[in-house]
């Protein structure tokens, strides 16, 4: 007997599409920038955001918002970044309780070399998506994530 599937919602149809994705764009990206760079794509969005932000450094707790993760997840990705010379850890002078995140000049010479990288993959796999269709989704994007120009 055949079982007809009520239909999907629009919005439920598209966060399960989006989720399918975002997997497929952050394994693609992860295999080509371990594979040139030794980094994975999170790694990659990390620096990124340290290189945009004033001075290439953010609170830790800043970071974390960025990427999604919590506080403890951004010290996890931090301490191999740290490890390997790319960040490094300030603390505020006039604030002892506050950590801040920052790049250094190899991280910031890696970073530029994958983005060149990210950038091709990127190009590749939205290829077929027209270029104002593709500034759509990346502003409701924008808008499901909370982002706005300073944090993106």
């Amino acid at each position: 007997m055949e079982h007809d599937n009520p239909p999907v919602a629009p919005s439920l149809e598209f966060t399960l599409r989006l989720a399918r994705a975002q997997a497929t764009l952050v394994r693609r990206l992860d295999q080509v920038l371990g594979g040139y760079h030794g980094i994975s794509f999170g790694d990659f969005m990390l620096l990124h955001y340290l290189s945009r932000a004033p001075g290439g450094r953010l609170r830790r707790v800043d970071l974390a918002e960025r990427q999604g993760l919590t506080a403890s997840g951004v010290t996890r990705t931090l301490l191999p970044l740290e490890k390997i010379g790319l960040v490094e850890r300030q603390q505020d002078p006039r604030d002892a309780r506050v950590a801040y995140a920052a790049i250094t000049p190899t991280g910031r010479e890696l970073l530029d070399n994958a983005v060149v990288v990210a950038e091709q993959i990127s190009r590749d796999l939205l290829r077929s998506c027209p270029p104002a269709q593709l500034s759509e989704m990346s502003t409701a994007l924008g808008l499901i994530a909370g982002m706005n120009a300073s944090n993106s």
